[in-house]
């Protein structure tokens, strides 16, 4: 008996021997040319832009069964969590965030994509991927970084303009968006005298007008950067100046802003809006309609201007645009997979989803626009030259709320043109 107990552990030792060998084997028979993609995503997995993104990507995976791809999705938090992350050298292969801050904030982590942008991929219809996307935002993508290479992949492009709803319009007897001050002047007296409300704006927004108007006064961002961070004040009795307050002071005197402009917490002005309230909200991106689709459903009226020309300005054709991005680590193991996912996602069939999905822009140019945003399209078409968010205000982050909270006084009526400049001064 004892024999034949012996005799089995022998048996069941050489097994387990022999177990250990043939796991093993199995792993180096699986596909030599499989690859890992790490995907660090800015969404929450339940926004609309995540659910899109999950089914191109399965459908990429399925298409290209030798590569995985891990999806984190990190949310906005990613702009605090990337760094450090890339830094410790956590496996991180592709991941998005506003255009702008990706090239100016993770370029040295970057590769650069110059070479893939001249390639055509299955989402690009025989043409290269250069050919393929706006042209637009890869001139601007150069401007950005500090060689003028490509160092992201963009999508999700945006423009800010004017929002106005249609139909009030229509009512006013209004049959043509206006082109400069004057004629912006004479929309809202005709919506005001057909019974409407005609502009609000929220706080989240409240930079961006005067920002823009600045620079059409000035015809660059460099001089409204200047003048925000003139301590002297000496910038602020330049002509320019009260000539950009006395136009927002007719405003508010005419009675054209909504009567909560100064207490409007975003996005309250823009419920004004979508519940009929008002008939113009000042300036936005073209996520706006996608913001209150709860609200407006998808058939309310929706139009779009690009900001006026103001009176002795030099700076009409320049706007604010830009888009989120993919970027790709230096590091990657798998560039051309990681890059082939970038196009797969941008281009195509997935843009056109993303688009119809979030009510939002293509990047790819043969794509159709969302109807609520259709009259974006011609604005982006039209721009000549970018004007930075808030239009460079922003530049000195202690004079901007100042400025920022002066300018809410004087849309509001609190303040008189002379009074604004003065405050501003006093204050920085």
């Amino acid at each position: 008996m004892k024999k034949s107990i012996g005799f089995l552990l022998s048996i069941l030792m050489i097994l387990a021997v022999f177990s250990t060998p043939l796991s093993a084997a199995g792993q180096q028979d699986s596909n030599p040319d499989a690859k890992e993609l790490v995907y660090w995503s800015m969404w929450n997995e339940t926004e609309p832009q995540a659910m899109v993104l999950k089914d191109a990507i399965k459908e990429f995976e399925k298409s290209n069964p030798d590569v995985k791809v891990t999806i984190q999705w990190n949310g906005r938090e990613i702009r605090k969590t990337l760094q450090p992350a890339l830094d410790a050298g956590t496996e991180i292969d592709i991941w998005d965030e506003d255009l702008e801050r990706i090239v100016k904030t993770w370029q040295p982590y970057a590769l650069k994509l110059d070479d893939y942008y001249g390639q055509s991929y299955p989402s690009t219809n025989g043409k290269s991927f250069e050919d393929t996307v706006m042209k637009s935002l890869q001139a601007h993508l150069k401007t950005l970084s500090t060689d003028k290479g490509l160092y992201a992949v963009p999508y999700q492009p945006y423009v800010v303009s004017v929002f106005y709803n249609k139909d009030h319009f229509d009512k006013a007897g209004i049959t043509s968006t206006p082109t400069n001050w004057d004629e912006f002047l004479a929309v809202c007296s005709k919506l005001k005298a057909a019974g409407f409300t005609p502009v609000t704006i929220d706080d989240a927004y409240m930079d961006l007008p005067l920002g823009m108007h600045l620079n059409r006064k000035f015809g660059n961002p460099d001089a409204v950067e200047a003048l925000v961070k003139d301590r002297s004040g000496k910038l602020w009795d330049d002509p320019k100046v009260l000539e950009t307050a006395k136009e927002f002071e007719a405003l508010a005197k005419g009675g054209y802003m909504s009567e909560q402009v100064a207490t409007n917490k975003w996005p309250a002005g823009q419920q004004e809006v979508a519940t009929d309230q008002v008939s113009i909200y000042f300036l936005n991106g073209t996520w706006l309609p996608n913001e209150v689709m709860g609200t407006t459903g998808p058939d309310f009226k929706w139009g779009q201007f690009a900001y006026p020309a103001v009176p002795n300005g030099a700076g009409a054709g320049a706007g604010t645009f830009g888009a989120q991005g993919f970027q790709i680590n230096k590091d990657c193991a798998a560039p051309d997979a990681a890059f082939a996912l970038a196009a797969h996602l941008t281009s195509g069939k997935w843009d056109q989803e993303l688009s119809a999905n979030t009510f939002g822009a293509p990047m790819d140019t043969s794509m159709e626009w969302p109807v609520q945003i259709k009259e974006s399209a011609a604005i982006f078409a039209s721009l000549k030259s970018f004007v930075p968010w808030s239009g460079g205000l922003a530049a000195d982050p202690d004079a901007f709320p100042i400025v920022k909270a002066e300018f809410t006084r004087l849309l509001a009526g609190q303040v008189t043109a002379e009074e604004f400049i003065a405050n501003i001064k006093s204050n920085l």
